[in-house]
């Protein structure tokens, strides 16, 4: 099944380039980003002397890779994924699915995502994961890629997500596309174009409708949306 964590955390960290992510590979996107995350780590500091943050298909490596400093007692980060973190010095790792979540209400006071809720399954199965966010922590910090956005992360491919899915079952038996290899059955193809559904951002504010939803953008075209509470 595709709406649990362990699957989306690795596709969100290639998506992302954070997979045995090096230094000298971050780019100003991502600590862009991670500089935003940060600001509301600080008022969440300033209003309650603590951050209990959870992200939600997180991974030690993206955390490293933007030079995370774990040794502020007053922060503490869990991981949590269908299979739990095995390398989490640091860290906690636990396992549970993103639709239901195994925390009591506000266990937390920080949510952060990264490109996970497009691949937890379709519509409901973003209704229940974006309820658990707003559900245990008084914050969040959601990030997802823009349906509208012309090159679609995954396939790395101009217009991909658009195109007819009889095309898309034909293009994905053929070859490779970015991070997905050739499909060599149906069912392997299938699984592949289900991996993922991309959001625009009236069905974003739909899931997120106390959250400030901001644009990344590139050479002025959204390229995925930020939603913050």
């Amino acid at each position: 099944m595709r709406a649990g964590i362990l699957k989306e955390a690795d596709i969100a960290a290639l998506d992302e380039g954070t997979r045995n992510f090096h230094p000298s590979d971050r780019n100003r996107f991502r600590l862009k980003r991670f500089s935003r995350f940060m600001r509301l780590v600080d008022q969440v500091l300033a209003e309650k002397g603590r951050c209990r943050i959870l992200d939600i298909g997180g991974t030690v490596s993206y955390w490293q890779a933007m030079g995370w400093d774990a040794r502020d007692p007053r922060i503490t980060v869990t991981l949590v994924n269908l299979e739990a973190e095995p390398a989490c010095a640091g860290f906690e790792c636990l396992a549970g699915d993103a639709r239901a979540l195994p925390f009591a209400d506000k266990s937390y006071d920080l949510v952060h995502s990264n490109s996970v809720i497009e691949h937890v399954g379709r519509w409901r199965d973003m209704v229940a994961m974006a309820a658990e966010v707003r559900r245990l922590a008084d914050h969040y910090f959601v990030q997802t890629p823009y349906y509208w956005f012309p090159i679609e992360p995954h396939f790395r491919f101009p217009f991909f997500h658009m195109l007819p899915e009889p095309w898309r079952l034909t293009l994905v038996r053929m070859r490779s596309w970015g991070f997905h290899p050739r499909a060599h059955t149906i069912d392997e193809a299938m699984d592949i174009l289900e991996n993922a559904w991309l959001l625009d951002l009236r069905r974003y504010k739909s899931l997120f409708p106390d959250a400030d939803i901001e644009f990344e953008r590139v050479l002025l075209l959204p390229k995925s949306m930020i939603a913050t509470r």
